[in-house]
């Protein structure tokens, strides 16, 4: 069984795998019931989780429950034992948002919540990245996760994005990092979907981070703290909830 979900999760994008996820998840979720991994996000336990991943599919890393992969889950306890962002009255933009958040973030009634992105079905706002419909200053948190490694000019979109940022606000913005490589590749030159998969771990992405993402981050005017909150959970903790360990979450304050 685990087999055949690693091939068919191999093949489906992520969208699709959301949308068909309403009919089969509960069913996935009551087979795979157990107290060995829990997903923090709704708080149900696992004997396993899905695994996931285009090219090397990633073993019990896709809660059955939420869909939320590593990522995620890192990112809902970051700012649940971390930060204000459930407690007070804040206006959130928040970029391409996760089937995981969504439904939670709209209903949480301490923030303004506004979603946006040019072709998900689940932006409020429908919007390029690099020229973004929102006054200056207008937004005390920005949640901009896994967006900037499809977008061609970052520079630019990272220049919006501080634009748009309240002074004194803050943001995550996640990315696919490579942390052994120094400097980041992008090369416009490969233009084929499977080379493209390959070498940038995914059709779509235009490049690998590597450490010099924070500094870059550093000169559009960001201060920005590399975050390994792996570091601070407990092992045990970082096991139960199935993150990766190591994962740097790239805060960022304007």
């Amino acid at each position: 069984m685990s087999k055949l979900f690693k091939y068919i999760l191999n093949l489906i994008p992520r969208p699709l795998l959301i949308r068909l996820s309403y009919w089969v998840r509960p069913l996935i979720a009551l087979s795979l019931k157990g107290n060995k991994f829990t997903d923090p996000i709704d708080g149900k336990s696992f004997r396993k989780f899905l695994p996931y991943g285009y090219e090397s599919p990633r073993e019990n890393v896709l809660s059955p429950s939420t869909l939320s992969l590593e990522r995620h889950r890192l990112l809902w306890l970051y700012l649940k034992n971390e930060t204000e962002f459930f407690t007070k009255p804040l206006k959130v933009l928040h970029f391409a948002p996760e089937q995981a958040f969504y439904k939670r973030f709209k209903k949480m009634r301490n923030i303004d919540y506004t979603t946006t992105d040019l072709n998900s079905p689940l932006a409020d706002v429908k919007a390029d990245i690099c020229n973004l419909p929102f006054p200056d200053n207008a937004f005390d948190v920005i949640l901009c996760n896994h967006v900037l490694e499809h977008i061609p000019n970052d520079t630019k979109a990272m220049h919006e994005l501080y634009r748009i940022m309240k002074p004194g606000g803050w943001g995550i913005f996640q990315i696919p990092q490579d942390l052994k490589r120094e400097n980041t590749f992008e090369d416009d030159s490969i233009t084929d979907k499977k080379e493209r998969a390959q070498i940038f771990g995914q059709y779509d992405h235009v490049r690998i981070y590597g450490r010099d993402y924070f500094d870059k981050l550093r000169s559009i005017g960001f201060t920005v703290e590399e975050v390994d909150y792996t570091q601070i959970l407990a092992p045990e903790s970082v096991q139960k909830y199935r993150l990766a360990k190591g994962e740097i979450i790239p805060l960022v304050k304007k």
